[in-house]
Protein backbone atom coordinates (compact mmCIF):
# COMPACT_ATOMS: atom_id res chain seq x y z
CA UNK A 1 0.00 0.00 0.00
CA UNK A 2 1.33 3.53 -1.07
CA UNK A 3 1.04 6.09 1.74
CA UNK A 4 -0.74 9.12 0.66
CA UNK A 5 1.18 12.11 2.10
CA UNK A 6 4.71 12.80 0.56
CA UNK A 7 7.59 12.26 2.46
CA UNK A 8 7.64 16.00 3.96
CA UNK A 9 3.98 15.88 5.02
CA UNK A 10 4.60 12.39 6.75
CA UNK A 11 7.79 14.20 8.37
CA UNK A 12 5.36 17.30 8.93
CA UNK A 13 2.82 14.61 10.54
CA UNK A 14 5.26 13.52 13.02
CA UNK A 15 7.34 15.97 14.27
CA UNK A 16 3.69 16.96 15.61
CA UNK A 17 3.57 14.25 17.93
CA UNK A 18 4.14 15.10 21.75
CA UNK A 19 6.12 13.28 24.55
CA UNK A 20 4.29 15.20 27.43
CA UNK A 21 1.09 17.25 27.72
CA UNK A 22 -0.84 14.49 25.35
CA UNK A 23 -4.40 15.27 25.43
CA UNK A 24 -4.93 11.91 27.67
CA UNK A 25 -2.02 12.52 30.20
CA UNK A 26 -4.22 16.40 30.84
CA UNK A 27 -7.74 14.59 30.70
CA UNK A 28 -6.02 12.32 33.53
CA UNK A 29 -4.38 15.28 35.53
CA UNK A 30 -7.92 16.75 35.50
CA UNK A 31 -9.22 13.56 37.17
CA UNK A 32 -6.98 13.04 40.03
CA UNK A 33 -6.81 16.90 40.54
CA UNK A 34 -10.71 16.72 40.98
CA UNK A 35 -10.39 13.30 43.16
CA UNK A 36 -7.40 15.52 45.45
CA UNK A 37 -4.26 13.75 44.44
CA UNK A 38 -1.22 16.04 44.43
CA UNK A 39 1.48 14.73 42.32
CA UNK A 40 4.82 15.90 40.20
CA UNK A 41 5.21 15.07 36.81
CA UNK A 42 7.80 13.87 34.41
CA UNK A 43 10.48 13.28 36.87
CA UNK A 44 13.72 13.23 35.37
CA UNK A 45 15.74 11.45 37.92
CA UNK A 46 13.38 7.91 37.89
CA UNK A 47 13.74 5.75 35.10
CA UNK A 48 11.35 6.10 31.75
CA UNK A 49 10.48 9.84 33.27
CA UNK A 50 7.09 8.57 34.40
CA UNK A 51 4.06 11.17 33.18
CA UNK A 52 2.61 11.30 36.85
CA UNK A 53 4.50 10.27 40.16
CA UNK A 54 2.78 10.41 43.70
CA UNK A 55 6.08 10.43 45.78
CA UNK A 56 4.38 10.38 49.11
CA UNK A 57 2.80 6.67 48.20
CA UNK A 58 5.37 5.87 45.76
CA UNK A 59 3.59 5.33 42.58
CA UNK A 60 3.88 6.46 39.03
CA UNK A 61 1.20 6.15 36.54
CA UNK A 62 2.06 6.03 32.46
CA UNK A 63 -0.24 7.24 30.10
CA UNK A 64 0.09 5.70 26.99
CA UNK A 65 -0.66 5.59 23.65
CA UNK A 66 -2.20 2.39 21.67
CA UNK A 67 -0.13 3.51 18.55
CA UNK A 68 3.53 3.78 20.00
CA UNK A 69 3.33 1.65 22.97
CA UNK A 70 1.75 -1.66 21.58
CA UNK A 71 -1.08 -2.06 23.72
CA UNK A 72 -1.69 -5.59 23.43
CA UNK A 73 -5.23 -6.69 21.07
CA UNK A 74 -5.59 -3.21 20.68
CA UNK A 75 -7.00 -1.86 17.50
CA UNK A 76 -4.98 0.93 17.82
CA UNK A 77 -2.07 -0.05 17.48
CA UNK A 78 -1.50 -0.78 13.76
CA UNK A 79 1.71 -1.22 11.69
CA UNK A 80 2.47 1.53 9.22
CA UNK A 81 2.30 -0.65 5.93
CA UNK A 82 5.27 1.50 4.26
CA UNK A 83 9.04 1.09 5.57
CA UNK A 84 7.48 -2.30 8.00
CA UNK A 85 10.84 -3.60 8.91
CA UNK A 86 11.62 0.14 10.62
CA UNK A 87 8.11 0.79 12.47
CA UNK A 88 8.59 -3.06 13.98
CA UNK A 89 12.03 -2.12 14.67
CA UNK A 90 11.53 0.70 16.35
CA UNK A 91 8.06 -0.61 18.16
CA UNK A 92 9.88 -3.32 19.52
CA UNK A 93 12.59 -1.22 20.63
CA UNK A 94 9.83 0.92 22.80
CA UNK A 95 7.95 -2.02 24.36
CA UNK A 96 11.52 -3.16 24.84
CA UNK A 97 12.37 0.18 26.29
CA UNK A 98 8.72 0.45 29.04
CA UNK A 99 9.57 -3.47 30.12
CA UNK A 100 13.05 -2.27 31.27
CA UNK A 101 11.96 0.88 32.81
CA UNK A 102 8.57 -0.52 34.49
CA UNK A 103 11.27 -3.76 36.07
CA UNK A 104 13.84 -1.07 37.25
CA UNK A 105 11.20 1.29 38.79
CA UNK A 106 9.89 -2.13 40.74
CA UNK A 107 13.40 -2.60 42.07
CA UNK A 108 13.48 0.83 43.35
CA UNK A 109 10.07 -0.30 45.30
CA UNK A 110 7.63 1.72 43.09
CA UNK A 111 4.24 0.71 42.07
CA UNK A 112 3.87 1.32 38.63
CA UNK A 113 0.80 1.56 36.98
CA UNK A 114 -0.27 1.88 33.11
CA UNK A 115 -3.39 3.51 31.91
CA UNK A 116 -4.10 3.19 27.94
CA UNK A 117 -5.45 5.76 25.69
CA UNK A 118 -8.17 3.41 24.55
CA UNK A 119 -9.56 2.86 27.72
CA UNK A 120 -9.51 6.93 28.83
CA UNK A 121 -10.74 7.71 25.47
CA UNK A 122 -13.75 4.95 26.29
CA UNK A 123 -14.20 6.17 30.06
CA UNK A 124 -11.67 8.62 31.32
CA UNK A 125 -13.30 8.42 35.09
CA UNK A 126 -13.05 4.38 35.10
CA UNK A 127 -10.02 3.50 33.79
CA UNK A 128 -7.88 6.57 36.02
CA UNK A 129 -10.09 5.20 39.29
CA UNK A 130 -9.08 1.62 38.36
CA UNK A 131 -5.36 2.11 37.49
CA UNK A 132 -5.82 4.23 41.71
CA UNK A 133 -7.36 0.95 42.92
CA UNK A 134 -4.42 -1.21 41.32
CA UNK A 135 -1.93 1.00 42.93
CA UNK A 136 -3.91 1.08 46.08
CA UNK A 137 -4.31 4.44 46.37
CA UNK A 138 -8.11 4.21 46.87
CA UNK A 139 -10.08 1.72 48.46
CA UNK A 140 -12.38 -0.33 45.56
CA UNK A 141 -15.26 0.04 48.82
CA UNK A 142 -14.89 2.95 49.20
CA UNK A 143 -15.46 5.39 45.85
CA UNK A 144 -14.81 8.70 45.68
CA UNK A 145 -18.50 11.04 46.06
CA UNK A 146 -16.64 13.23 43.38
CA UNK A 147 -16.72 10.19 40.99
CA UNK A 148 -20.24 9.35 41.74
CA UNK A 149 -21.26 12.67 40.28
CA UNK A 150 -22.77 12.10 36.91
CA UNK A 151 -21.82 16.03 36.43
CA UNK A 152 -18.19 15.58 36.89
CA UNK A 153 -18.10 12.42 34.30
CA UNK A 154 -20.52 14.12 31.97
CA UNK A 155 -18.07 17.50 32.16
CA UNK A 156 -14.92 15.67 31.32
CA UNK A 157 -16.40 13.19 28.92
CA UNK A 158 -18.05 16.60 26.82
CA UNK A 159 -14.13 18.47 27.56
CA UNK A 160 -11.98 16.17 26.36
CA UNK A 161 -14.78 14.33 23.06
CA UNK A 162 -14.85 18.33 21.58
CA UNK A 163 -10.64 18.38 22.21
CA UNK A 164 -10.67 14.65 20.48
CA UNK A 165 -12.65 15.43 17.77
CA UNK A 166 -11.12 18.46 16.50
CA UNK A 167 -8.15 16.59 16.03
CA UNK A 168 -9.82 15.02 13.16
Amino acid sequence: MIDRLTKEQRSWNMSRIRGKNTKPELMVRTILHRMGFRFRLNRKDLPGKPDIVFPKYKTVLFVHGCYWHRHHNCKNATTPTRNREFWIAKFADTKERDKRNQADLKKMGWIVQVIWECHIRKDPVLAVTNALIDAGLIDEDEPYPELQSDTLQSRVKERFDATWSKEK
